[in-house]
Formats: structure tokens, sequence, C-alpha cells
């Protein structure tokens, strides 16, 4: 009988756990049709999905780990409240990516002082000629160190697209969904960003 009732929890505890995985497993659609119709649990399914993404955009704003962790409980609180009201006319991912840049923007704004975006690689070409002027591979960090300092010049609606961009990796349609726009705005944005980038490395680029 004892034999019988461990056979059977161990069963229950298998087919749990099995259920556990499938959802782990579900699309974002599918997780959000289950949150919006009661299971709320899964919502922790979809912070451990994106979360490190947001981490790294927010990082990319603001330059700061100390505001990373505040910020991104930020997002996905304001993700939370407004996910009953999804609709799916985008993907969850771009409407995410669109929560995070706003709550940016506003602490932007609270604090009334401009941060600017860190640049990881973008501009390999550019970034290694740098390099080679310092003389050696081991002085990239300072070739990475200028970039991010000619970065500063490039006005925020220019330097966005080129972090969800060349950063991200986001299609122009993903970008033109975030901030708001069409995509041949968000095209010629890029371009004219791009381009300030590059004329502000010039100098350093001479030296």
């Amino acid at each position: 009988m004892i034999e019988s009732e461990q056979k059977s929890d161990k069963t229950s505890g298998m087919l749990a756990q099995a259920a556990s995985d499938t959802v782990t497993h579900k699309s974002d659609e599918v997780l959000i049709t289950l949150f919006q119709t009661g299971e709320r649990d899964v919502f922790r399914l979809l912070v451990e999905r994106y979360q490190e993404r947001v981490r790294n955009i927010i990082y990319s704003i603001f330059h700061e780990q100390a505001i990373i962790d505040d910020l991104a409980q930020e997002v996905f609180l304001k993700v939370y409240e407004a996910l009953p009201r999804f609709r799916f006319e985008s993907s969850f991912y771009t409407w995410l990516y669109r929560i995070t840049v706003n709550k940016s923007r506003d602490e932007l704004r609270k604090r009334k002082v401009r941060r600017f975006f860190t640049l990881q690689p973008l501009d390999e070409s550019a970034e290694n000629e740098i390099a080679g002027n310092f003389g050696s591979q081991g002085h990239k960090d300072d070739a990475q160190e200028l970039i991010t300092e000619a970065l500063k010049n490039v006005p925020e609606k220019f330097r966005l697209p080129i972090v969800l961009k060349d950063i991200e990796g986001m299609s122009y349609e993903e970008i033109a969904e975030i901030m708001q726009c069409e995509i041949g705005t968000v095209k010629s944005r890029l371009s004219r960003g791009r381009a300030m980038l590059r004329n502000a490395l010039k100098p350093l680029l001479e030296e």
C-alpha cells in the first residue's frame, strides 16, 4: 500500500514537472493568452525570458549599473498592468521594447539630465582604425571610450535608432513601432545619426 502511494506521488510529481516544462517552452502569444485568462503566474516566465534584454537596453541608454534593476522593475510592472489589454497587434518583443524606451525617456525627463547611450561594437572599421592609431590591439578599450565619447555629440532622436539597429540588431519595422514613426523616418534618422557619429570621430581618425 505504501509503495503504491509512493509510486502515485512520484507519478504526480513527474506529470507536474512535465506540465511546467510544457508551459516554459510555450510561445509569447500562448503565455500572454494564459495570463489574460487568469493564469497570472506565467508572467514570471515572460520576465525570465526578456529581463536581460530589458536590462541591456536600459544600460545602453544610461550606462549606469545602479539604475538598471529599479528601472527594469518599473518596466515589468508597467507591462504587468498593461498586458491584460495587449491586442497582439505587434509582437510582444517590440511592445516590450517600446515600453522600455518610453520609461527610460520618462526617467531622463524626470532627472532633467541628459545621459548618453554607451556604444557596443557599432562601426567595426572605425573602431579598428582608431585602435590602430593607438598602436596595438591592447588599446581597443581606449578606442571604445573614444567612440562612446563621440556618440555624446549625437542628439537622442538620432542616437536611439543607432542603438536599436546597430547594437540591438532590430529591424526597421520594429524600430518604427518602438519610435512610433514611419520606416522612412527611421532610415533617415539612422543615416543622419551615423553621419554625425562619423563626423565626430573624424578628428580622432586623423590623429
